[in-house]
């Protein structure tokens, strides 16, 4: 014969539900978590690659945060080549993830698009690398030039029609720079070890 349904039934019933499904998403979580940590890390090693100069480190084990974003500085023997910085800007369809790279004079040396949400066929063309935007904006330095789109009286030409992607790809290039010089203070630059010869032996004088 049933129990009748009382309101402690429900509340027990509801309980042991919430905690199997509780329990399941745990699982699940354990499961996935590694494989999605393995893909971003892969995804952002790819990035710091495509921006900067040759390097011999590490850069994503180096990373430091400055404000709410992320800096990777590549160094080759000890000495830094460039900056990756890793920045998010508003574009027409949401947030654009973006890796600015620069040299250590400030000069922009590659950038890469990690994930945006414009629209397919105009903003999303974001994402090639030949466009007049990331073509135009390398070699650039944003403390001495203007880079911003020539319809606002800058030095870099718009995706045609998509200008509001266009616009926010270069703040987040600016916005890139702005990091990139608080980061300078705060990584050292090494220089490699000078070689000394010992000529206490050698009869020389």
């Amino acid at each position: 014969m049933a129990k009748p349904s009382t309101f402690g039934n429900m509340v027990l019933s509801l309980s042991l539900i919430c905690l199997v499904c509780a329990a399941l998403l745990g699982f699940v979580y354990s499961v996935t978590a590694g494989p999605i940590a393995e893909t971003e890390l892969k995804k952002v090693n790819n990035a710091i690659a495509a921006v900067v100069p040759e390097f011999d480190n590490t850069p994503s084990e180096e990373v430091l945060q400055v404000d709410d974003s992320f800096v990777y500085p590549a160094s080759k023997e000890g000495v830094i080549t460039g900056y990756a910085v890793r920045v998010k800007s508003s574009g027409f369809g949401g947030p654009i993830q973006m890796m600015v790279g620069f040299t250590p004079d400030g000069t922009v040396y590659n950038t890469s698009v990690i994930s945006h949400s414009e629209t397919p066929g105009l903003g999303a063309k974001i994402t090639d690398e030949s466009i007049k935007p990331r073509v135009q904006i390398k070699g650039k330095n944003p403390g001495v030039n203007n880079i911003t789109v020539s319809k606002d009286g800058g030095e870099i030409d718009a995706i045609t029609a998509s200008t509001i992607t266009s616009r926010a790809f270069l703040k987040g290039v600016s916005a890139a720079y702005e990091v990139f010089k608080k980061a300078v203070s705060l990584v050292p630059v090494e220089q490699p070890a000078e070689e000394t010869t010992n000529t206490e032996d050698n009869g020389q004088e």
